[in-house]
């Protein structure tokens, strides 16, 4: 619990890394971030610009004339971070924009042995590590943690250190969305994703396990409840897509992505990410169900 009277509260805010989702299942850092404001704004919250003035001008200002002396340069990276010193090094404006642009939006650690999505409130802020889907509906949840998208993530992205790693431009946006669902499809896969959530929530408060390790009974056999729920989600999701039950999933995402692609070419309408719905309709799709922080 964080104490902070409204005003600081503007630039303070609760921080999460990839090992925050799948370990903590909650944020563990705070930042102070005074986002693209100047000197004099930044200096009108006292206490958080005197935090940064203290452990971080030193550190900036330091680096920056070590790098001046190793380039022989008068002008290098750090000196024009030096700049602005107050500020992060990388403002991170889509990321922030996509952030306040929900109520809540979908992480999913950057790299990860297997897909665990999960949503995020809109007060929390994200890592680096961390990618953002700024969707709030259970629809686009279902979407995005089928077994279709991971199967295309592995194909599409690249491992490191043994682990998946999934990139915004060879694998998001390249993986076709379906291209017209019915209004039962979607509340299928919707259900499906609110009743997967709702149980790992129940499993991981009965067994005081973190979503990481919840996740590591999918490696052993033998029944199991949290792969009952994945598959249940898998079959709404392929049903959305209408893809014949033996299809090869590579095979028909990627005739899928073909023939969007072409369609756009011709300047014809292709089915974006998200909900394809209209905003009076996109209501009751909006669960509530997020990682939150309690601030006082």
């Amino acid at each position: 619990m964080i104490r902070a009277d409204a005003r600081i509260r503007e630039v303070l805010f609760p921080y999460m890394i990839g090992r925050d989702l799948v370990e903590d299942y909650a944020p563990t850092r705070w930042i102070v971030d005074f986002a693209q404001r100047d000197q004099f704004a930044a200096r009108s919250y006292a206490l958080p610009f005197e935090r940064v003035q203290e452990r971080v001008m030193p550190v900036v200002l330091a680096k920056a004339e070590a790098e001046k002396k190793a380039q022989g340069k008068e002008v290098t990276r750090y000196t024009r971070i030096a700049k602005r010193w107050w500020q992060f090094y990388d403002y991170r404006p889509g990321t922030i924009a996509a952030i306040n642009s929900v109520p809540r939006w979908i992480a999913l650690s950057r790299t990860s042995k297997r897909p665990i999505f999960e949503f995020i409130s809109q007060q929390i802020h994200a890592d680096s590590k961390l990618m953002v889907f700024a969707f709030a509906d259970d629809y686009s949840f279902g979407i995005l943690s089928s077994d279709l998208h991971w199967q295309w993530t592995v194909a599409k992205g690249y491992t490191l250190k043994g682990d998946q790693n999934y990139t915004s431009d060879t694998v998001f946006d390249t993986f076709p969305w379906p291209q017209s669902p019915t209004r039962g499809q979607i509340t299928e896969v919707a259900a499906a994703a609110v009743a997967l959530r709702a149980l790992r929530r129940d499993v991981m408060a009965e067994q005081g396990w973190s979503l990481r390790q919840l996740y590591r009974t999918l490696d052993e056999p033998g029944d199991n409840h949290l792969r009952a729920a994945q598959a249940r989600l898998d079959t709404a999701v392929r049903a959305a897509y209408g893809m014949p039950a033996k299809a090869d999933p590579l095979a028909f995402l990627l005739e899928l992505n073909l023939a969007c692609a072409a369609k756009e070419k011709a300047g014809e309408k292709v089915t974006p990410p998200g909900l394809p719905l209209n905003e009076d309709e996109s209501a009751e799709f909006i669960t509530k169900d997020c990682i939150r922080v309690a601030v006082q």
